[in-house]
C-alpha cells in the first residue's frame, strides 16, 4: 500500500510542477501544446490500459463506463456552477471563478486516476508505467491553469502552493484506497471500477481539456496529441 501511496503522490505532484511553470510565465501556446500531449497520453491510457481490461463485454462494463461519464458530468456541472468552470482555462480573468471550486474541480479530475493507479498496482503487482506517465503529463497543464485561475480569484502564491500540496496528499491517499479495495475486499470488481474511471476521464478530456488545448495551442495541438498517444501506447506495449 505504501508503494501505491507513493506512486499516487508522484503522479499528482505534477500539479506542483505546473504551479512552478505558471510562476515563470510560460506562454499560453506552450501550455496548450503540453495539454495536447497530456490529452493524447490519457486517451492512449484509456484505450490500451482501461478499456481492454474492462472488456466492455455485455452490459456490466458498459454500464460502468456510462456511469463514470455521467458521474463526472454531474459533478463537473456542480463545480462549474460554484465558480470552477475555468479551472482548466489558460487565460485567467481577474476576479473570475472561485478558488475553492477550482480546487474541488481539480480534485474531481484526479480521484478516478489515483484510485486506478492504486488498483493497478494491487492487481498487477507492479505500477502501470504507461498510465502513471499519462496522468503525470496531463497534470502539468492542469497545475498551470489552476494556478493562474486561483491567482486571478485572489489566492496568494503561498495559499495556492499549500492547496496543491494538500491535493497531492489526497491523491496519494486515494491511490492507497484503490490498493486497499483490491487487497481488503477481494470481491470488489476492479474491472468495473476501471471502466467507471475510463468513462469519467474521457468525459473530462472532451469537456474541458481538449477544447482549451486547441484554443491556445492551435492546429499544432493535433500533432502533439498524437505524440502523447504514441508515447503512452509504446510504454503500454513494453510492459
Amino acid at each position: 500500500m505504501l508503494a501505491a501511496i507513493a506512486w499516487g503522490g508522484f503522479a499528482a505532484a505534477a500539479l506542483l510542477v505546473g504551479y512552478l511553470l505558471a510562476l515563470r510565465g510560460l506562454s499560453n501556446r506552450i501550455v496548450g501544446l503540453i495539454m495536447g500531449v497530456g490529452a493524447g497520453a490519457l486517451i492512449s491510457a484509456i484505450a490500451y490500459e482501461l478499456i481492454p481490461e474492462s472488456a466492455l463485454e455485455g452490459g456490466r462494463m458498459a454500464l460502468g463506463f456510462s456511469l463514470g461519464a455521467a458521474t463526472f458530468f454531474v459533478g463537473d456541472l456542480l463545480v462549474d456552477n460554484q465558480g470552477g468552470d475555468k479551472r482548466k482555462g489558460i487565460v485567467a480573468e481577474e476576479g473570475s471563478g472561485s478558488g475553492l471550486a477550482i480546487y474541488l474541480g481539480t480534485l474531481l479530475d484526479n480521484i478516478p486516476e489515483s484510485i486506478v493507479l492504486g488498483m493497478g498496482l494491487a492487481l498487477g503487482g507492479a505500477i502501470n508505467i504507461a498510465f502513471m506517465v499519462s496522468v503525470f503529463i496531463s497534470n502539468i497543464p492542469e497545475g498551470v491553469a489552476g494556478t493562474l485561475n486561483m491567482a486571478a480569484a485572489g489566492r496568494t502564491r503561498s495559499h495556492i502552493f499549500w492547496m496543491w500540496f494538500s491535493l497531492v496528499a489526497i491523491s496519494a491517499l486515494c491511490a492507497g484506497l484503490g490498493y486497499g479495495l483490491v487487497s481488503w475486499l477481494p470481491n470488489v470488481e476492479g474491472l468495473f471500477v476501471q471502466a467507471f474511471a475510463a468513462g469519467a476521464m474521457l468525459t473530462m478530456l472532451a469537456d474541458a481539456m481538449m477544447p482549451e488545448a486547441f484554443e491556445h495551442g492551435g492546429k499544432l495541438v493535433g500533432l502533439f496529441t498524437v505524440l502523447g498517444f504514441l508515447v503512452a501506447g509504446v510504454l503500454a506495449t513494453w510492459q
